[in-house]
């Protein structure tokens, strides 16, 4: 089964292809994905790395959180769904 992890404290200089290949050495990446702005396109300063493998992701997230990429110490911790939100119209003032 798949597992997702949260990659925070990014560089805004990192691309997809640097997160990707500093995971893939823990096993096989499915996807990583650099969360951007969507009116500037600039990196948010996180993203996501999905693994085919959960014993993977769990030894890339012992030995890779806290550990260094282009001067930013990465926070990197398996990532949470979303909570349902309410619907816009159905908040009450």
């Amino acid at each position: 089964m798949a597992t997702k992890l949260y990659v925070g404290n990014l560089s805004y200089r990192t691309e997809q292809e640097a997160l990707h290949s500093m995971f893939a050495a823990y096993g096989e990446v499915i996807s990583a994905q650099i969360v951007t702005d969507r009116d500037t396109g600039r990196s948010r300063g996180f993203g996501f790395v999905e693994f085919a493998d959960q014993e993977a992701a769990e030894k890339a997230t012992r030995e890779l959180n806290g550990t260094e990429l282009e001067g930013r110490n990465l926070k990197v911790n398996e990532a949470r769904s979303r909570e349902e939100r309410p619907r816009r119209d159905d908040y009450r003032y």
